[in-house]
């Protein structure tokens, strides 16, 4: 799994104008993406990372502080654009596949006591944040 994480002063998500996800505060915008090998247990670690990566002020983490998580599911992180001037998907999982794999990582951050705002699954999302820093990292589980 591969996750772009963005340390936050507030995040959300709209779907047809509607918002269907949002943080406030100091948090994490986590954009993920699933590729065929990806497991439950890849899932887990994904999130056992996301709660504990001490990127937040004074390097603490959302365990740490309690500072909520936005979780996006984003199949375009596994496209590849060395060729061509099109990218090709063909190393990201199929939605089948993927949406249970993202929603694994939001349970297991629940279950770690997390509060995890998330987008809509597959549909067509407007994702807006503040980027504090800027600060981005990519993980790659």
């Amino acid at each position: 799994m591969r996750a772009v994480v963005q340390r936050v002063d507030g995040a959300a998500v709209r779907v047809d104008g509607e918002t269907v996800g949002e943080i406030s505060g100091q948090g994490l915008c986590v954009l993920v993406g699933a590729t065929h090998g990806d497991t439950p247990q890849t899932a887990a670690k994904l999130a056992r990372k996301l709660w504990t990566l001490r990127v937040l002020d004074g390097e603490k983490s959302c365990s740490d502080t309690g500072a909520p998580l936005l979780v996006v599911s984003q199949f375009t992180l596994y496209g590849d654009a060395r060729k061509g001037r099109r990218p090709t998907w063909q190393a990201a999982a199929p939605g089948e596949v993927a949406e249970p794999l993202v929603e694994a990582v939001c349970a297991e951050l629940r279950a770690l006591g997390a509060e995890v705002a998330t987008g809509r699954f597959g549909a067509q999302m407007r994702v807006t944040l503040t980027n504090d820093g800027p600060f981005t990292v990519l993980l790659e589980i």
